[in-house]
């Protein structure tokens, strides 16, 4: 219910400072997005119900179909979501998948029911609905969603031991001939261990591990995974045959031309431990408070 979500805004606003105006605001566009997207569409939402209800007679042992509610959500980018509560399931499709044809909305339907079973959808199910997601169009909408509404975190690109901007430069000029267009460049809000650097290519940034800006941490392994992630640039994604090719050959002939490379793969699978013990040690307290507050906060919103 919507005021039982301005109930819950008022409790908030009692326990913690935060702007009341801000969050109502916040809460009424949800609230308006959610119902614009679905209010001309109920003979196709009714239509879709009925192929859920069939595939869940087909996966359920008992062959019987539980009351179903489907809707469009906005989610950012090609996300799709199935839950039970309180013996009701509730089906959120992605909106940028409301022009999707009825063969792949059974297709999808399939998989998220067989999920719910933990149980594998047909071939053809998977197939028809992953032709329709691996489009050119689709693929188009998916970013410009994401760079329209997707958060992306930014925080610095000058660190306490290392600048991200100076050994971009740096490795900008010696091994690309300054042809890289510099992107956003950031440390990560958090230590890392198991992704130590990161390139987006949709919000054009480049985020490497709070881990690495550290005086145990040599130059040349920065060099180098901020290098891994300049290539991203050099090297664009491919799509073959529906299929995403990040590292394709020529990527990894030039990540081999970096002055250390076999030195700074060695580094870091020497010090995986040590760097994972860094990312697992306990953070302050008020960091703790500051992250249970935004868990308290941010589920109002969604």
């Amino acid at each position: 219910c919507f005021y039982a979500r301005f109930e819950r805004y008022r409790l908030l606003t009692v326990c913690y400072p935060i702007k009341r105006n801000i969050i109502l605001a916040a809460a009424m566009s949800t609230f308006i997005s959610k119902t614009m997207i679905n209010s001309r569409c109920g003979g196709e939402l009714d239509k879709i119900r009925k192929l859920y209800e069939r595939a869940f007679e087909i996966y359920d042992k008992n062959h019987r179909a539980p009351q179903i509610d489907v809707r469009y959500y906005p989610y950012v980018g090609i996300n799709h979501t199935i839950r039970i509560r309180d013996g009701r399931v509730f089906v959120r499709i992605g909106e940028i998948c409301r022009d999707m044809p009825i063969p792949a909305q059974n297709g999808l339907a399939h998989i998220l029911v067989a999920k719910l079973f933990r149980k594998r959808p047909p071939a053809a199910a998977s197939s028809i609905y992953a032709e329709f997601i691996k489009s050119p169009e689709i693929r188009h909408k998916a970013a410009k969603s994401k760079r329209a509404n997707g958060r992306k975190v930014i925080t610095t690109s000058k660190g306490t031991i290392y600048d991200l901007d100076r050994i971009f430069d740096s490795l900008n000029r010696e091994y690309f001939h300054g042809k890289i267009q510099k992107p956003t460049l950031t440390w990560s809000v958090r230590k890392t261990y198991r992704i130590l650097g990161h390139h987006d290519a949709t919000h054009r940034t480049i985020v490497i591990s709070k881990s690495l800006d550290d005086t145990f941490v040599p130059k040349f392994v920065v060099d180098y995974v901020l290098y891994h992630e300049m290539l991203h640039i050099a090297h664009p994604t491919k799509h073959i045959n529906g299929r995403r090719y990040n590292h394709t050959a020529a990527f990894k002939r030039d990540e081999m031309k970096f002055a250390y490379y076999e030195k700074a793969e060695a580094w870091i699978a020497g010090n995986v431990g040590k760097l994972e013990r860094q990312a697992k040690r306990k953070r302050p307290v008020r960091a703790r408070i500051k992250k249970t507050i935004k868990q308290l906060v941010l589920p109002f919103f969604g």
